[in-house]
């Protein structure tokens, strides 16, 4: 797993921030996980179904911070759970297309992302996650972490109107499309001893 763009993290170190990630796998919250590294702890906003994989992948959601959501009403409480994250400084995961990719390519997203940068005023960093191929042991992996979304750029007030959550969300996944769509990293020169 090759990591591109963590310094775009350091932005915003000081107070709660969104990553909203594309969505190509059932594990690619694992791989945000392992390249992210600057010690804050993250809550995953999850469908059930990631967990019903398998009971290890399960603790291991559950451990990183995983929100089990099994439905609309279950989607409100969750959501008002990682607005309250947000305000206190945590990192909140989630994942704007709300289901994984068929086709590999970025999907529409829907506005919760942009609901609760809305309501937390919290920076939203677009993340591109690719490999070529199919997903295998080997396969190049690169998480690019794009530039924040400052709040102050989002300009919305707590109760924000459809067509501004409808104006962000497209701004979010367009960032998105933008790391996915770069090309890939060159191989890695072997080492010499």
């Amino acid at each position: 797993v090759e990591c591109v763009g963590r310094e775009n993290l350091k932005k915003v170190q000081t107070g709660g921030c969104v990553l909203a990630p594309n969505h190509v796998s059932a594990i690619d919250p694992v791989f945000v996980v392992i390249t992210r590294f600057w010690g804050k702890r993250m809550v995953v906003f999850a469908k059930k179904e990631l967990f019903e994989i398998n009971a290890l992948l399960t603790w291991f959601f559950r451990c990183m911070g995983a929100l089990c959501v099994r439905g609309t009403r279950d989607e409100l409480e969750t959501i008002d759970k990682t607005v309250e994250v947000c305000k206190n400084g945590g990192t909140l995961l989630i994942f704007p297309e709300g289901t994984r990719s068929k086709d590999g390519r970025v999907g529409r997203g829907k506005t919760g992302v942009a609901l609760i940068a809305a309501q937390t005023g919290a920076p939203v960093v677009p993340v591109g996650i690719t490999f070529t191929g199919k997903l295998h042991f080997r396969s190049q992996i690169i998480v690019r972490f794009g530039k924040p979304i400052q709040a102050a750029e989002l300009a919305l007030g707590e109760d924000p109107k459809p067509r501004e959550l409808a104006a962000l969300k497209n701004r979010i996944m367009t960032e998105i499309k933008g790391l996915v769509d770069e090309p890939p990293l060159p191989p890695a020169e072997p080492v010499q001893e």
